[in-house]
This record gives structure tokens, sequence and C-alpha cells, in this order.
């Protein structure tokens, strides 16, 4: 990909390319970020790279360590708390909001998300069950929030993946216990019913807040 021939609006497109990287994991937590062969890959000079990764630094993204560059976020537990706290509200909204005005062709494309899960007894595919699990949470949000919220639920979910568990793709809780939680919440938006999306949605995020707590109570007591 050139980007540098590609495309007028460098900054943004650039922008838009290592938060993808970020998103999709190609760029861990906590990893350095290679700027130069970066750079190199994309066609294009470090100050587009520059600029874009200050952007990504405000959107709490990426960090930047003196003397030594540029990192992927790497979250504490408890900011990945205080993180669901608002996923939280502004999802539950989302799915209260989604359950009002879904489509029957978005119902399907929403029921098709898990499709692959269903009757599964062990889900062990860790990382298909990541990318679904994120699409299902951008779509009722595309459907229900809009350009509103879209954006904002979007930054967060992306950095609910770079919680710290890395070797199971940035999810909190099993695929085995979350996909319930999900089937449910997507019987709730098809069949209209907002105010059982909401709660069901809004439960689905406190049970892993909890999940969060208690590691982090966990952790508290090795250092006892």
């Amino acid at each position: 990909m050139n980007l540098g021939i590609s495309y007028e609006n460098l900054d943004q497109k650039v922008y838009q390319v290592v938060k993808q990287l970020i998103e999709d994991r190609k760029l861990l937590p906590g990893e350095k970020i290679p700027q130069e062969k970066l750079a190199k890959e994309l066609g294009i000079s470090r100050t587009p790279l520059i600029s874009a990764l200050k952007f990504l630094e405000h959107e709490k993204l990426v960090e930047v360590k003196p003397r030594r560059g540029f990192f992927v976020r790497l979250f504490t537990i408890e900011e990945m708390i205080s993180i669901f706290e608002i996923r939280e509200l502004l999802e539950g909204l989302s799915a209260r909001r989604a359950a009002k005005c879904i489509t029957p062709e978005q119902t399907i494309s929403l029921r098709d998300i898990f499709i692959n899960f269903k009757g599964i007894g062990d889900i062990v595919d860790y990382q298909a069950y990541a990318r679904a699990d994120k699409q299902f949470h951008t779509f009722v949000a595309e459907i229900g929030a809009k350009e509103f919220l879209t954006t904002i639920l979007q930054t967060l979910n992306i950095i609910t993946l770079a919680y710290q568990n890395i070797t199971s793709e940035g999810l909190i809780r099993e695929p085995n216990e979350t996909i319930k939680d999900h089937l449910l919440i997507i019987d709730a938006i098809s069949n209209h019913d907002p105010e059982k999306a909401e709660h069901l949605m809004r439960d689905h995020l406190k049970t892993t807040i909890a999940q969060l707590k208690n590691n982090k109570t966990e952790k508290d007591k090795q250092f006892i």
C-alpha cells in the first residue's frame, strides 16, 4: 500500500491505517510502533506518520515514552473498569435505540454475526470469536447510535482489545459464556423490545466489569 501516491489527505489516511492495525491487533498492546518500517511499507515519510501517531496519542490509543518512541498503549485493570462502565451506559442506550429502529435486512445481518458459533459446545477459536464480538458491538452502535455515538464506541471497543490478556485476543470473559448473552441481546433487538435489549446489554457489560474487579482483587492479593 503506497499512501503517499494514493491519497491527498495523507495525515488522515495514515491515521486510519494505523488505527486499523491496532484494532486488528497487528500492532499489539505494549508493542513499540516501528516508525521507519511502517513508513516504508506505506510509501510515506515519517512526518505524516508522526502526525497520525500524535492524534492517536490524543485518543489514548498510543503513548510516547521519552527517548524510546511511540507504543501501543497497554491499559491497566483500573482503566479498563472505567472504560466498561462508560460502555455499559452508552451501549445500553444503543441497544435500546437499535430495538426501536432495526430493519428486517439489519435483523438478518445481526443474526448472522454469531451463526458459526451456534451449537458449538466449546468455542476454542478466540480470534474468530473476537472478530464476531467486535462486529456485534459495532453493528448495534451503527443501528442505534448512528454517527452520534458510533465513533466514541469504536474507540472504546478498540481500547477493550488493548486489554493486557493478549493470549485471549482482548476478550475478558470466555466465549462459551458470552455467546449466551449475545444471542439473547440479538433476540431482544430483533423482536423490537427496547427495554429488554437495554437491560440485557447492560447486564452483559456489568458482568464483565465484575470479572475485571475480581481480576484486580486477585492481582492485589499477589502483592500482599
